[in-house]
């Protein structure tokens, strides 16, 4: 008796954190491409810049305009015409740095200039939001790319670089060779881009919140015949939510089936996502499945189940044909999906360095997320997006013992030091004047 008692406890346990929403995740991210030569077609540059808060693009720069211009509305309202100048010059500068290397990792690789090659480099970090609003960190990226292929990549827990090609060995090694720079990536990864991307959430907070009100998220139900004679392919799509966190399941008899295939959550063209669950169920079971989908913008979750959506013209016999019913009047409860944007695909970073010249070094990037937090008091330290390479930044040692970067910032907040540097290190400055 005692043990079908802890059997039982055990199954609901397990059914109850299946059902449990996963923290809210959010990133930014910033993205570099360079191509090796101009292109004829439009809306094609040879290099481009942005930054992405939670898959939104929130600012941009191109080589054509040569302007750092602000992507949201909420960026241009609350961030000051200084910050947007200090930015357009910072990517100016990091334009003709990936002009150098482009050529550079082209001569590495042997490759001719007939053809166009490209190179990028994507950081950022992702966190997760707390009960209490607060952000925990997730993962840093500083991931750099040539041609569409892995080229370097920080690791942040052991602080090293990976080099998954033989060409990028040799710009490994010089990097792991400066322990302080590398110790400045961890720390803006973990630390500096999740302070900017508490910020950004707290700036989009109010025009997120309005948006929240607009976009009720429906949630779809088909059913097609399967390949067994006897069985029906399921499937529960939500479409037309945001954020992109969310939980579906399909469920039998108020359980979740465990054998069923989820999809990942994809983009929908508006900026809202979407999410498609299926399952193979037997024909003569059609009426024991539900569809259960729970998001934070609902009150509580959805259950829907294919009978009563009538995606069965007669019953339980065959499939009507096309989509079935659209929940609409269940979905009234919701607190609201958010804002409906242009979402740019994640794309990895990409990178490259010189061979007998100037390399390239870390950056630091903005960052964003959103959801209703008390007014922002003070700006985070630093950058939000990460500095140039490492043959453009100084570091120097304060007298706590720190490391800090002076350079040129891509976030136009600049990180100059008002007097000189209390302490220098010898090693880090030889270190600037290396190549990859």
């Amino acid at each position: 008796m005692g043990f079908v008692a802890i059997f039982t406890a055990c199954v609901i346990l397990s059914a109850c954190l299946a059902n449990k929403v996963e923290p809210e995740r959010h990133s930014l991210y910033y993205v570099y491409t360079a191509l090796s030569k101009a292109v004829s077609s439009p809306g094609i540059f040879e290099f481009t810049a942005m930054g992405l808060l939670d898959d939104r693009k929130i600012d941009y720069y191109n080589s054509v305009d040569k302007k750092k211009i602000p992507e949201q509305k909420w960026m241009k309202e609350k961030l000051s015409p200084d910050y947007w100048e200090k930015g357009t010059q910072s990517r100016k500068s990091k334009e003709q740095w990936f002009k150098v290397n482009v050529n550079i990792l082209m001569e590495r690789m042997r490759h001719n200039g007939s053809d166009i090659h490209s190179l990028m480099w994507r950081h950022g970090c992702e966190a997760n939001k707390m009960p209490d609003g607060s952000l925990q960190f997730v993962r840093g990226v500083d991931e750099y790319s040539y041609d569409g292929m892995d080229f370097l990549s920080f690791d942040d827990n052991s602080m090293q670089w990976v080099a998954p090609v033989s060409a990028a060995v040799q710009t490994k090694r010089k990097w792991d060779g400066v322990p302080i720079l590398n110790q400045y990536t961890k720390g803006y990864l973990e630390k500096e881009c999740v302070e900017w991307l508490d910020k950004f959430q707290r700036y989009g907070d109010i025009e997120l919140a309005e948006s929240l009100k607009s976009y009720p998220p429906k949630v779809h139900l088909f059913a097609k015949n399967g390949r067994p004679s006897g069985e029906y392919t399921l499937t529960c799509m939500a479409t037309g939510f945001y954020p992109k966190d969310i939980k579906m399941s399909i469920l039998k008899n108020d359980w979740p089936e465990k054998d069923g295939h989820e999809a990942d959550v994809l983009p929908n063209g508006d900026g809202t996502h979407q999410l498609r669950v299926t399952v193979e169920a037997k024909k003569a079971e059609i009426h024991m499945y539900k569809c259960e989908v729970m998001h934070r913008t609902l009150g509580k979750p959805i259950v829907v189940d294919w009978i009563s959506a009538g995606v069965f013209a007669d019953g339980e016999s065959s499939p009507s044909g096309v989509i079935g019913g659209v929940v609409a009047g269940l979905l009234l409860i919701v607190a609201g999906v958010a804002v409906c944007v242009v979402v740019i695909g994640k794309k990895k970073g990409w990178f490259g360095k010189r061979d007998s010249d100037e390399d390239s070094g870390k950056g630091s990037e903005e960052i964003y997320e959103h959801l209703k937090r008390e007014p922002v008091t003070k700006e985070p330290k630093g950058s939000p997006e990460e500095q140039e390479p490492l043959t453009t930044v100084t570091v120097y040692m304060t007298q706590q013992g720190e490391g800090r970067r002076d350079g040129d910032e891509d976030s136009g907040q600049g990180s100059t030091p008002s007097e000189s540097p209390q302490g220098s290190n010898e090693e880090l400055q030889e270190a600037n004047e290396k190549t990859a």
